[in-house]
């Protein structure tokens, strides 16, 4: 019934989901062709860039500072001036790095595509996720929300086979300029279509000067952002998810910024066996996020979920860093149908731990916490991976980087050593439920 009751719980959301399953497919059907097309302008006729490995850093080093800061306001500003002029900001800024690639793909547009990704990463990476979680929050009740997650996400999945299909069978030259289509239509789509979930209040400052508009408006600012740390500080489940979701982040977009990198320089893979291990990893995910997710979360609740997920990304991360042939990054990937249940679980946590009037400030708090992460890994994993590419690494181990991060990621199995209490009690509650 979950399962069933999680999908009719989409209907009222079309508007929303459709425009962000095309965004996602036309975003992730350029990933697997980065590699080659930032390899081959920066590093002509060479498997492994370390300049594209650095400015990858660089690029995430740079978001993760801004994010911080951008992420919070634009969940703050959602919440106080509705969902939809922030969705349609967010995705319109993808549209034009990928313009200049779909123009030139020499080595100064590559660097200009860097500066505008960056731009774009600064305010739309994470934010369109978090911001949508806050719409489906406004229109879904609270105890259908962690089905819907998964639905969501398990679109999410689909969205990145269909891109990676793409990306597989259209010719390069083509992938930019359908993907700059797909990109444009979204918020086309989005501005006639979708409805606004957020009843706006009257302003009460229609009558003030510049000045104190200004005034009125930093002050309203700092207000709502310590409203929103307080909100997350003061909620013993809220500040245990912004630390799990810390740690979390510092190991996987660490692996994320150098792994295709890393794949690309030790088994040369290009764009199709790139291709092969996302659709490989979103084919499962589709059936752990639509299908298994509703089914179990009623039996064993979020928390264990989650546990379990975390687990399984630390045993992908280390299989992935001690990959000894090319077949074993294919093995690791299969880890992605269990561990991308940690992106559902933690939405339903969080939003079960908020009120209605603070889904976006919630939401977008732990994402920018999670950003700090994005801050912080690259600048130890970018050189870390090229050193252990190149000739002078002090010991064989081309993979010690992705190992370090999955020794961080561990750091977070703290809550591990609550997991097996969390098994027993939430067992124990269901044959509770059963003989009561």
């Amino acid at each position: 019934m979950s399962w069933w009751s999680g999908f009719f719980e989409l209907r009222p959301l079309f508007h929303l989901l459709l425009p962000l399953s095309i965004h996602w497919i036309a975003e992730e059907m350029t990933v697997s062709v980065l590699v080659d097309v930032t390899t081959t302008a920066l590093c002509p006729q060479q498997s492994s860039c370390s300049k594209a490995i650095y400015i990858n850093g660089l690029q995430e080093t740079i978001a993760g500072i801004f994010k911080m800061m951008v992420l919070p306001l634009l969940g703050q500003l959602s919440d106080d001036h509705g969902r939809k002029p922030f969705l349609l900001l967010t995705m319109s800024t993808t549209i034009f790095p990928f313009a200049l690639l779909a123009w030139n793909q020499s080595e100064e547009f590559v660097y200009a595509y860097y500066v505008l990704r960056t731009i774009s990463y600064i305010i739309s990476k994470g934010s369109i996720f978090c911001i949508s979680v806050a719409y489906v929050a406004d229109v879904v009740n609270e105890n259908k929300r962690a089905a819907v997650f998964g639905w969501i996400t398990g679109l999410f999945s689909a969205s990145h086979v269909v891109g990676n299909v793409l990306a597989r069978f259209l010719p390069q030259n083509y992938i930019f300029v359908v993907s700059i289509a797909l990109l444009i239509f979204c918020p086309v789509y989005m501005q006639f279509f979708l409805v606004e979930t957020v009843k706006l209040a009257p302003r009460k400052n229609q009558e003030l000067g510049f000045c104190s508009k200004v005034s009125y408006v930093v002050s309203r600012r700092y207000k709502s952002m310590r409203n929103a740390a307080e909100i997350v500080i003061f909620s013993p489940a809220l500040r245990g998810m912004a630390l799990v979701s810390f740690f979390y982040e510092l190991g996987m977009s660490g692996i994320t910024t150098v792994l295709l990198y890393y794949l690309k320089a030790v088994f040369g893979f290009n764009k199709n066996q790139f291709s092969e291990l996302l659709m490989m990893v979103g084919i499962g995910s589709i059936f752990s996020q639509i299908v298994l997710l509703p089914i179990l979360n009623p039996l064993v609740g979020e928390k264990v979920i989650l546990c379990s997920a975390l687990l399984a990304s630390i045993a992908y991360a280390w299989l992935s860093g001690l990959a000894w042939a090319p077949w074993v990054p294919y093995l690791s990937a299969s880890f992605g149908i269990i561990y991308v249940l940690v992106k559902p679980a933690t939405y339903a946590i969080i939003s079960r731990a908020s009120s209605s009037t603070n889904q976006g400030k919630a939401q977008t708090f732990i994402a920018g916490a999670q950003s700090i992460s994005d801050l912080l890994s690259p600048i130890v994993m970018s050189p870390l991976t090229s050193l252990f590419l190149s000739s002078d690494a002090p010991f064989e181990c081309k993979g010690f980087s992705i190992l370090c991060a999955s020794v961080c990621m561990v750091s977070y199995l703290f809550s591990v050593f609550t997991t097996i209490s969390l098994f027993i009690s939430s067992y124990f509650e269901i044959f509770s439920n059963f003989f009561r």
